[in-house]
């Protein structure tokens, strides 16, 4: 089974860290604006980083099935 991928548009992510309270174990903030995160989402984390996403204000981040899709 190929773990889920998840891809944080940089460019876009405002640093309203929803994402950071939601899966903190795959997001973390990185002093005031940086975000970091892991690429690959482990499976206990999966449910978490789809709500994540959804919360998502300005809808940066995508995940392995909108990844391979391509980016919108």
């Amino acid at each position: 089974m190929v773990a889920m991928q998840t891809v944080v548009d940089l460019t876009r992510c405002q640093g309203y860290a929803q994402c950071v309270f939601l899966a903190p174990d795959v997001f973390r903030l990185h002093g005031e604006e940086g975000l970091l995160y892991a690429p690959a989402v482990p499976d206990d984390q999966v449910e978490r980083v789809r709500q994540a996403a959804a919360a998502c204000p300005v809808q940066a981040i995508l995940l392995g099935e909108e990844v391979s899709g391509g980016a919108r």
